[in-house]
């Protein structure tokens, strides 16, 4: 499977859950419990993501952004943001260059 396949998946799979919800499944747990649920674990896992990525474990990162991508997902789902309005967004991105932005500097010692 590729990148784009692997994220069609488990977008499938979460709407699967939505759509026929299975006794103890953790996706139809969030789900049901709504949005404010969903995003306080988007926010849980954005924080563990980055302290991971502060202590050097590339390891635990790459565990903390796969929890991070699926809970994001599960947040797509429930506010009914298509996978690929997404991914149209990051192409149209990738064809972008010489964006950087210009940073305001303030000198601190005036």
């Amino acid at each position: 499977m590729n990148d784009r396949e692997v994220l069609e998946a488990l977008y499938a799979t979460v709407e699967n859950r939505r759509d026929n919800p299975k006794e103890g499944s953790y996706t139809c747990y969030l789900l049901d419990k709504g949005i404010d649920k969903i995003l306080k674990k988007v926010g849980e896992e954005c924080s563990e993501t980055i302290i991971a990525a502060k202590n050097n474990d590339n390891s635990e990162t790459v565990y903390e952004i796969a929890d991070l991508i699926y809970h994001l997902t599960v947040m797509m789902v429930k506010l009914g943001i298509p996978l690929e309005d997404v991914l149209a967004e990051l192409d149209k991105r990738s064809e972008k260059t010489g964006n950087l932005k210009k940073f305001h500097v303030v000198d601190k010692n005036s």
